[in-house]
């Protein structure tokens, strides 16, 4: 069996035994046929791939060259759980990272107030096609920062996942791991109520929660485009993505004093390393606290001399 069939049984194995969603499924694709374009060979064996993995290390990002060997590694592990090959190259190589913190990027709450703001502002009831459209962008952007998701599982939730009398949510995360998140504003849910009343018929039809002006599925770039148009018409300078929200949801949590372990669990992460990320973020925000508000800048000390 060539390399190509054996790519298609794992990536259909991956696909309805392990039940991964479509982009885990395309990234281990591409960086499959990138490996197999490398290294042209069947099996490759340990001085293959420890070839391939420097050229890795040439051409990309740490982040990136983690994704794609582990992308081979997976591949590895399952020609020898197949029993495929006997001797898994993958044990006996080593590769460390060096590991940097890379804080991520959130939107200044004053600026979350005025996108929001200005939205609400935009309300026409006259135009009843429009105040559909209006509806929905008010209620995708409040799902948004109410729960932290990221925006395609914001795009993929369906219909049956929402139940609007309590508020809960079920959402589909990466590996097609499972979560529920409450909507806990009255505000919001009333938002998400009127949003489905507006739009139940193209709802129905698709299955899915979030649907464009043609009743499919508002897809994860149309809401990057919506909420891009709706920044820049806010008069807010800075660029927002979707992805940010979730950033913004999980800091300002810990900000709070919210337990990391809790919006872990939140946010659906598998390791608790991927959520420490944003203590770091929030220390910032201490700091400044401490340096402003810090009742010793008011006391009347005298000055020390070095």
């Amino acid at each position: 069996m060539n390399y190509t069939e054996m790519v298609r049984k794992y990536l259909e194995y991956c696909e309805f035994r392990k039940e991964l969603d479509s982009n885990t499924l395309k990234a281990y694709r591409i960086d499959l046929r990138q490996f197999f374009e490398y290294t042209m060979e069947d099996i490759p064996g340990k001085e293959k791939i420890e070839d391939y993995i420097t050229e890795l290390h040439k051409k990309f990002k740490q982040k990136t060259i983690k994704r794609k060997i582990a992308s081979v590694k997976a591949y590895y592990n399952f020609l020898e759980e197949k029993e495929i090959i006997n001797d898994n190259p993958f044990r006996k190589i080593k590769v460390r990272f060096k590991e940097l913190v890379i804080l991520p990027r959130i939107i200044p709450r004053e600026e979350i107030e005025q996108l929001l703001n200005f939205m609400y502002a935009q309300e026409n009831k006259s135009n009843v096609k429009a105040h559909k459209f209006w509806l929905r962008d008010i209620a995708v952007i409040e799902t948004l920062f109410a729960t932290g998701a990221r925006v395609y599982e914001i795009s993929n939730i369906r219909e049956d996942s929402v139940n609007l009398n309590t508020g809960l949510i079920r959402l589909m995360g990466k590996g097609g791991k499972e979560r529920y998140i409450q909507i806990a504003s009255s505000e919001i849910l009333d938002v998400l109520k009127n949003y489905y009343k507006e739009n139940s018929k193209e709802i129905k039809q698709s299955g899915f929660f979030f649907v464009n002006n043609r009743g499919c599925r508002y897809t994860e770039q149309s809401i990057r485009l919506m909420l891009k148009k709706y920044t820049k018409l806010a008069g807010i300078e800075r660029i927002i993505t979707p992805h940010m929200f979730r950033h913004s949801f999980a800091t300002y949590l810990i900000e709070e004093g919210v337990d990391v372990s809790c919006v872990q669990q939140i946010l659906g992460h598998s390791s608790i390393k991927t959520t420490q990320i944003y203590i770091h973020v929030a220390a910032k925000k201490q700091a400044e606290i401490l340096r402003d508000l810090h009742p010793r800048n008011r006391m009347n000390i005298l000055k020390f001399v070095a």
